[in-house]
């Protein structure tokens, strides 16, 4: 038996050619974990595990389809293109997120369209004094590549305007070599740390310290910009948002440093 220290939402782990290797929870693909598991594979065992549902939000909001659904994923633990809810069905991303209005199971998808680049944006809590910008980027290159073993090439910038700071995350699919992670499945990772639920096997989430000074996150949002603009029908949209979908609005329920300061 071995720990899968990138993925607690697995089962049956055994030792292969000297690699942990365990089944997902809800799917029973076999992943590896030494890199991160697909975020496809990772949202089937958080509904496996939950099944406790969730409100549902108006039909008409944009966003009614953020957060978790039971995916279909390929065998590889990427998305299947078309995602479907009893009979509604709609076409998603590399990031699984929804990328046309919702129809009749009739609904093609013809390919998987790939997120090219992802924004997160964090928003931190009001300071006396703005943070040192050099330091902040420091902090979240080094945390990127290491935590979640992004090639730093991905990772286009770093941008601190106080209180906001902005990651760009950019990854064409000619640019991915073989072995290297998805930017989609690092926001996810990502998007976990901060919300105090990390996937990682024993990980209280992610400390946000600059400069040896814990940094309070109060919100956070996520967007996707996928190579294809998306195909809502207009009277969904405002003028000028059609290449980029919002969807994952992070609340931050209690400060991260608080979370890590109590399970010391």
């Amino acid at each position: 038996a071995c720990v899968c220290t990138k993925n607690k939402r697995v089962t049956n782990c055994r030792v292969v050619n000297g690699q942990c290797r365990c089944d997902a929870i809800g799917s029973g693909v076999t992943v590896d974990c030494s890199t991160l598991t697909s975020k496809c594979l990772l949202m089937k065992a958080e509904v496996m595990g939950s099944k406790s549902g969730r409100r549902e939000k108006p039909k008409d909001a944009f966003e009614d389809t953020d957060g978790l659904y039971d995916p279909e994923c390929e065998n590889s633990g990427v998305f299947k293109a078309k995602q479907c809810n009893g009979t509604t069905c709609w076409c998603v991303n590399t990031a699984g997120v929804r990328r046309t209005d919702k129809h009749d199971a009739d609904l093609k998808c013809n390919q998987l369209v790939r997120t090219t680049w992802i924004i997160i944006e964090m928003k931190h809590a009001e300071r006396n004094a703005p943070l040192n910008a050099e330091s902040l980027k420091k902090f979240f290159t080094d945390t990127i590549t290491s935590r979640y073993q992004l090639n730093g090439r991905y990772i286009t910038g770093v941008l601190y305007e106080n209180p906001l700071i902005t990651i760009d995350l950019k990854q064409n699919s000619s640019d991915k070599s073989f072995g290297d992670v998805d930017i989609a499945d690092v926001a996810y990772y990502f998007e976990k740390d901060v919300k105090g639920q990390s996937i990682f096997h024993n990980d209280p989430g992610l400390n946000v310290s600059i400069d040896n000074e814990p940094v309070k996150l109060e919100r956070t949002v996520v967007y996707y910009v996928d190579e294809i603009a998306p195909e809502f029908s207009m009277k969904s949209f405002a003028p000028g948002l059609i290449a980029v979908i919002v969807v994952v609005v992070i609340a931050i329920v209690a400060a991260i440093v608080v979370l890590v300061s109590s399970n010391k």
